[in-house]
């Protein structure tokens, strides 16, 4: 029954116990990576103009922010790493590989150069409680919190290979890093996670075990559950955008205008509680939801959540 539970489903459930247990891998490298810089300044105020959180952060920070249009909704969802003053960092989904730079080159002055580097690195993320003990085998950077912490970069040194831009956060919820590797050091550094992580009981694991993960925490991504006409007062990320910075950023007056007129319509995460997971349907995004009969929407994203036991 291929619309039921899926023949992989104890396969995913060792994945997803290993991220939340011990240690868990991933490849990211289809993210969108895009670096962005300037000779001076350029790069933080064109940023400051098209993003709706505050990108003028510390060297050596990450922040999530969304890139909305005249309207509040979403163009792209990302996360910026500056990784010196006047260079950034920047991760998308990987669907916004093209829509993400049209939009960039449409807002960003000529003075702030724009570079794809997708397919220069490539992205190993590991998940779990043991990556800090994992990781600190295989480089000389000292990785407890006070030197670096969640949502931060440093670029580390991995078993032979240098170079490695690292970032502490995983996308999942879970403990972690994401390590952006030049290719030519890839299957090194990949071969030497892997060696070291035997111990831990490290497990490889696929895309149904990180959207589990994240279903669970509820994190919505863009092109599943956000969208251009999907505004961060919908769901849940107004803490995301700051109104009070100095540059106006695009959709400031229509977001301002939906914070003061209230939302019609949020992003919500619902559980099953009566669903047989051996037996019933499975729901895999897109079906209608009616309350007393009623249609009041649709669900994007669906997962099984492997704590819950239930459907999310």
């Amino acid at each position: 029954n291929t619309f039921g539970k899926p023949p992989w489903f104890d396969f995913v459930a060792k994945e997803y116990a290993a991220c939340r247990e011990s240690v868990g891998i991933s490849d990211y490298s289809s993210f969108t990576k895009i670096d962005l810089w300037s000779k001076s300044n350029e790069v933080v105020y064109a940023l400051q103009f098209i993003c709706s959180n505050d990108v003028d952060v510390p060297v050596g920070s990450i922040i999530h922010t969304g890139m909305q249009n005249k309207h509040g909704g979403y163009e792209n969802d990302c996360s910026l790493a500056r990784l010196a003053e006047n260079h950034y960092m920047m991760i998308a989904p990987t669907i916004q590989q093209t829509r993400c730079k049209v939009w960039l080159k449409k807002h960003l002055p000529p003075t702030v150069v724009i570079s794809d580097v997708t397919s220069m690195f490539t992205a190993l993320c590991i998940v779990g409680p043991f990556t800090r003990n994992l990781l600190s085998e295989l480089t000389d950077t000292d990785l407890n919190p006070k030197n670096f912490p969640f949502f931060t970069y440093k670029l580390l040194d991995v078993g032979l290979a240098n170079g490695i831009r690292t970032m502490n956060l995983t996308h999942t919820g879970e403990l972690g890093y994401v390590l952006y590797i030049p290719n030519e050091f890839a299957l090194h550094v990949y071969s030497s996670i892997i060696q070291a992580g035997e111990k831990y009981g490290l497990i490889h694991a696929g895309h149904y075990a990180t959207r589990a993960l994240r279903v669970e925490k509820f994190y919505a991504f863009w092109g599943q559950d956000l969208d251009t006409t999907t505004t961060p007062l919908e769901c849940g990320r107004v803490w995301r955008v700051k109104f009070d910075k100095k540059v106006d950023f695009i959709g400031r007056d229509a977001l301002l205008k939906q914070r003061d007129e209230g939302v019609k319509r949020m992003y919500l995460q619902l559980i099953l509680e009566d669903h047989c997971a051996d037996t019933d349907l499975w729901p895999w995004g897109g079906e209608p939801i009616y309350r007393n009969g009623k249609y009041v929407g649709m669900t994007t994203t669906t997962g099984y959540g492997y704590t819950f036991m239930k459907q999310v």
